[in-house]
C-alpha cells in the first residue's frame, strides 16, 4: 500500500456568503448567545442553547434590505425544541474524549442532506444547523449548488471571515468598496468582513456552479478590524502530490508546501484527493478543533477498522495530533480537512452579524440601519445586479 505522510505546522499568523438565506436558516428571529468550547457536548450532540438571548429591539429593524433577507429565511430551526439536548450525552462524550489517543478518531458523523434555499439554490449544510450550531471557531460550512438566474444580491456581514472555494463553475463578486471579481473553479476568496461589508454574489458561468462556503469566527479583538480580501487563482493555490495523494493547501501547510493565506484565527484548510490504495497521515495541531467533509468517493478515517464513509458526510474528530485516511475503494477519494484554534468566547449571532454579546448585535443593527461605523458606503451603494430591483 502506498503511504503519503504530510507535515504541518501551526499557523499563528494573524468568502463570501454565496447563499445568504441558506447560511442563516437556523437563526430565526432570535439571537443565539452562548459559549461553546472545543469538543463539548454542545458541539458534538443535537443541541441548541439554553439561553437564546433577548430579542433585538424592534425599532432597530428599519433597514428594508435587512428586513427583506430576514423575511426570506427558510427551514428555520426553533431553538425551543432543542432545549436540554446539550446535556444528553455529557458523560458519554467526556468519557470518549478522555480515551482518545493519537491519531484522532471520528467521534461523531452525519450526512448533510440537500435543502432548497433562496431561489434555485441547493445547499448541504454541515455546520450551522441544529445538529451542530457552532464548532469553535467554525460558524458554518455549506456545500452549495446554484444556477443562473438565481443568485444572492446585496447583503451585509460583520464580525467574522467568509471563505469561498469554488469546485465547479464561477461566481461574480462585488462589494460597496468597489471590489469586483469572478471566482472560478479552483479559485479561493478569503474575505475578512471585520467591522462591515456589504456585497453580492451572482453566478457567472452557464450551468450549475458548485463550491464550499466556510465561516470562521473572529476573536473579540479582531471583530472590528478593517475589511480585507485574500484571493488566489486556481494556479496560485499551493499544491503537492506524493504516493497517490494530492493536496491543495487553502490555509496552513501540508506535504512540505504552505499557503500564502494569512489567517486571523489560526486555521488549516486542506483539499485532499487519494487514489485507490493510497494512505494519508496528516498532522493536526493538538488542541485544535478539526473535522472532515467528504466530497467524492469513499474513505476510511481515523482507524483502519472503521467503516467506509461516502460523500456529503461531516466527521468530527477527537483529540490527538494527526489523522490517518485510507482509500480502499476502486475510485478516487476527495475530501477537505479543516482545523482551527478554538476562541473560547461567547457567540451572539443574528443573521449576517456575529459578535460577542446581545448589546453588540443591537449596536451592529443600528450601525447598519444608520450607515455608520463601517457601513457608511452602504447608504447609496447598490450592486450592478441589484440596480433597478426593489425590495
Amino acid at each position: 500500500m502506498r503511504i503519503a505522510c504530510a507535515r504541518a505546522q501551526r499557523d499563528d499568523s494573524s468568502s463570501w456568503n454565496f447563499n445568504f438565506m441558506a447560511s442563516h436558516a437556523l437563526v430565526s428571529k432570535q439571537k443565539l448567545c452562548t459559549q461553546l468550547p472545543l469538543l463539548t457536548p454542545k458541539a458534538l450532540s443535537l443541541n441548541g442553547t439554553k439561553n437564546p438571548g433577548k430579542r433585538p429591539k424592534q425599532d432597530a429593524y428599519k433597514n428594508p434590505l435587512l428586513i427583506s433577507y430576514l423575511s426570506q429565511l427558510q427551514n428555520i430551526a426553533n431553538p425551543q425544541h432543542l432545549l436540554g439536548k446539550e446535556e444528553e450525552t455529557m458523560a458519554e462524550t467526556k468519557e470518549l474524549l478522555c480515551s482518545l489517543r493519537k491519531p484522532r478518531s471520528v467521534v461523531k458523523k452525519f450526512q448533510a442532506k440537500p435543502q432548497n434555499e433562496g431561489d434555485g439554490a441547493v445547499v448541504r449544510r454541515s455546520i450551522g444547523r441544529y445538529e451542530l450550531n457552532y464548532f469553535d471557531p467554525f460558524l458554518l460550512l455549506d456545500e452549495f449548488s446554484v444556477a443562473a438566474p438565481a443568485g444572492f444580491p446585496d447583503h451585509p456581514h460583520r464580525g467574522f471571515e467568509t471563505v469561498t472555494y469554488m469546485l465547479e463553475g464561477a461566481v461574480r463578486h462585488e462589494d460597496f468598496e468597489g471590489h469586483k471579481g469572478t471566482i472560478k473553479a479552483g479559485d479561493l476568496q478569503w474575505m475578512t468582513a471585520g467591522r462591515g461589508i456589504v456585497h453580492s454574489e451572482m453566478p457567472a458561468a452557464p450551468g450549475t456552479s458548485k463550491g464550499l462556503q466556510l465561516w470562521v469566527n473572529l476573536s473579540s479583538s479582531d471583530k472590528m478590524i478593517e475589511p480585507k480580501y485574500q484571493e488566489l487563482k486556481s494556479g496560485e493555490v499551493a499544491a503537492a502530490s506524493r504516493d497517490g495523494v494530492e493536496v491543495r493547501v487553502i490555509a496552513g501547510e501540508s506535504m512540505g508546501v504552505r499557503s500564502p493565506v494569512q489567517t486571523r484565527t489560526p486555521t488549516m484548510y486542506l483539499d485532499f484527493t487519494l487514489k485507490p490504495s493510497a494512505h494519508l497521515r496528516q498532522p493536526i495541531p493538538p488542541g485544535w478543533s478539526s473535522f472532515v467533509y467528504v466530497l467524492q468517493g469513499e474513505g476510511i478515517f481515523g482507524t483502519e477498522k472503521s467503516g467506509p464513509v461516502g460523500p456529503h458526510h461531516l466527521l468530527l474528530l477527537g483529540r490527538g495530533d494527526g489523522l490517518d485516511v485510507w482509500n480502499k475503494s476502486m475510485k478516487s477519494l476527495r475530501f477537505v480537512l479543516l482545523a482551527g484554534l478554538p476562541l473560547g468566547e461567547p457567540v451572539a449571532r443574528y443573521g449576517p452579524f456575529v459578535m460577542n454579546s446581545d448589546d453588540e448585535i443591537d449596536r451592529t443593527i443600528e450601525d447598519f440601519d444608520r450607515c455608520i461605523n463601517g457601513f457608511e458606503k452602504a447608504k447609496h451603494w447598490r450592486s450592478s445586479d441589484l440596480i433597478g430591483l426593489e425590495f
